[in-house]
């Protein structure tokens, strides 16, 4: 009898899906790195301490994540036996998916998993913007009456519905076309979007969507902003792009800090030329700028739009199915990273 191909377990025990792991061991010798330094990690791959591994399993974000970035130094160890890597979270700038296809290895993520969290934290940014509610929260909660009359008596003189207004999408992805959903049927808005190609037709129609091939467009039009795209390298959202958002819109970020240009950003809010903006993520985090964090008009969380218990059990999930998917069929569920093979090699 052939002995079970293994799988590298990268961090902590599964929490969840205890029925679809043991599904995973029956398929699989299970080999554990639990949390070890780079250098550690390093090692125990040029010693082969893990073995020739076929699949490697990462179930949280916040977990086994010590060796990051995944970047050439550590995928040049992989062994040549290894052809899938699942990992938590719906970005991918913290590992080089093009030098894993390089290496015959497909990587997955698991943002379909995060996707209704991330729309809903979407969503509370897009009304947050337009109507400063948590501008008027830390009013109340400062139990300062004048602040508290301030605020109330002045905060209709910025503030507007978002229904009626336009929402321009960057990036009309899963989560992208999520949200689109959620601000079209529940508050009205007009879906404007851009990305590298246009949807199909009966997809636009479930939104009303209208396609900008040209970012600077839609840019042009939009009331409302809102990047939902991957981390490509570059500021998505530089100096000269904000420069032609229209004058009072909103700019909002559900995606990566990298993907703006904060110190521009500042600039516009300063100058009035956008009216407010929304961050989940930031350029520099942990670190948040301080300029922006002093801003009234400026709404902000700690990178947890994607993060609540039902997107932690979807994650660990979606990683075990992406990896019995291939096992059993030679095709993942959620790959991110085919586009980099020679598709006749698949």
């Amino acid at each position: 009898m052939a002995s079970k191909p293994i799988l590298l377990h990268c961090g902590d025990d599964i929490k969840w899906n205890h029925d679809l792991y043991q599904k995973l061991q029956s398929k699989f010798r299970i080999v554990r790195s639990y949390s070890m330094s780079r250098e550690e990690f390093k090692q125990a791959l040029q010693s082969k301490k893990f073995g020739d591994f076929h699949a490697i399993y990462r179930p949280f974000w916040a977990t086994g994540g010590e060796m990051s970035p995944w970047n050439q130094e550590l995928i040049s160890l992989l062994p040549s036996s290894c052809k899938i890597y699942a990992s938590a979270g719906a970005g991918f700038d913290w590992v080089d998916t093009k030098a894993l296809a390089k290496r015959g290895v497909i990587y997955c993520n698991a943002g379909a998993a995060c996707t209704e969290s991330v729309a809903d934290a979407a969503i509370w940014l897009i009304l947050s913007t337009f109507r400063a509610f948590s501008n008027s929260g830390m009013a109340a909660r400062s139990l300062d009456a004048q602040q508290f009359k301030d605020v109330n008596n002045n905060v209709a003189r910025f503030t507007r519905n978002p229904t009626g207004h336009s929402l321009g999408i960057v990036g009309l992805g899963k989560i992208g076309f999520r949200i689109a959903q959620k601000a079209h049927q529940s508050f009205g808005m007009d879906i404007l979007y851009n990305d590298i190609r246009q949807l199909p037709s009966n997809i636009e129609k479930e939104v009303d969507a209208k396609f900008f091939k040209e970012l600077d467009d839609m840019l042009a039009v939009a009331d409302c902003v809102l990047v939902a795209t991957p981390f490509g390298g570059e500021a998505v959202m530089n100096a000269d792009k904000i420069g032609k958002m229209k004058q009072g819109s909103r700019l909002i970020n559900i995606a990566r800090g990298k993907l703006i240009d904060e110190a521009a950003l500042v600039k516009a809010l300063e100058s009035r030329h956008l009216a407010a903006a929304g961050m989940d993520v930031h350029f520099d985090e942990p670190n948040v700028n301080p300029k922006l964090a002093k801003m009234p008009n400026v709404e902000m969380l700690a990178h947890t739009a994607g993060t609540s218990t039902d997107s932690h059990m979807g994650f660990e999930r979606l990683g075990m199915e992406n990896i019995l998917s291939f096992l059993e069929t030679g095709k993942a569920v959620t790959p991110v990273n085919l586009h980099f093979f020679d598709q006749a090699k698949l």
